[in-house]
């Protein structure tokens, strides 16, 4: 089946946690396939850089500072829309892997905060802006957290759960107007700064996570999915899609080389 190419009512794409990772190579990626992308992240370097990056290889890029879990900047932002075409939903992110009984309050607030809030902010704030292209398109990044459980997981798992559960809902709700809701749950991804985050910058611990796994998803992987899942043709809500490498089998289960 053809890619279908965004028609101009929809061409521009919103893609948040853009200054890394997943979020970066999903808005190269989008720009290639014919959108004019809009980069959000807090770090106003990484995705000015990246817009001009993606600028000079000859697509449309802007940058736009913002945190995704201040409702007052995300409100504001999307004053500057009558339309868009696509969200990615890309920002959140893991802190931590104690148990429940030693978990950190505050940092499982942290990951509700900007795994669940923050999508549901600019889901809400962008939901009439998607509507008006007449063909819009809501991708939330889960994970496979979303859809099971670990072990040292319990605040990244519901963070996940919760934004899985608030991709199903949203679909049930707006069935029958012109926006598709795609979600997409990837499992072990390999990017520079996911484990290294959640270990506290704990290079030692962060690199265990992928030790033995000869080929564990990179964030290209991840991106290709999502591009993939928006440019189908309209009709057609790529509902949920996992993606795994290989080695691995669950949450819980992976093939390591040791």
């Amino acid at each position: 089946m053809p890619t279908a190419a965004p028609s101009a009512a929809s061409r521009i794409a919103v893609v948040t946690g853009a200054s890394s990772g997943i979020g970066a190579a999903t808005a190269r990626q989008l720009a290639g396939a014919g959108y004019r992308v809009v980069l959000t992240a807090r770090r106003k370097d990484r995705i000015e850089a990246l817009a001009e990056e993606i600028n000079a290889a000859g697509h449309a890029a802007t940058a736009y500072q913002l945190d995704v879990t201040d409702r007052a900047a995300v409100d504001e932002f999307a004053t500057a829309f009558q339309s868009i075409g696509v969200l990615v939903n890309n920002a959140g992110g893991a802190l931590g892997a104690d148990p429940v009984a030693t978990g950190d309050p505050a940092d499982w607030r942290t990951m509700y905060e900007t795994n669940v809030i923050g999508t549901l902010n600019l889901t809400q704030a962008l939901l009439p802006k998607l509507e008006a292209s007449g063909d819009g398109t809501v991708v939330v990044l889960s994970s496979t957290a979303g859809h099971g459980t670990y072990e040292g997981g319990g605040g990244y798992v519901a963070a996940k759960h919760g934004a899985h559960v608030l991709a199903e809902t949203l679909r049930l709700e707006i069935v029958g107007r012109p926006v598709r809701v795609i979600e997409v749950a990837p499992g072990m991804v390999r990017t520079d700064e996911f484990a290294l985050t959640r270990f506290g910058g704990d290079e030692t611990r962060a690199a265990k996570v992928y030790e033995g796994v000869a080929e564990p998803l990179t964030a290209d992987d991840v991106a290709d999915t999502i591009t993939w899942a928006v440019t189908r043709p309209s009709h057609v809500n790529i509902d949920l899609l996992v993606v795994r490498p290989r080695a691995q089998a669950s949450n819980t289960k992976v093939h390591r080389d040791l």
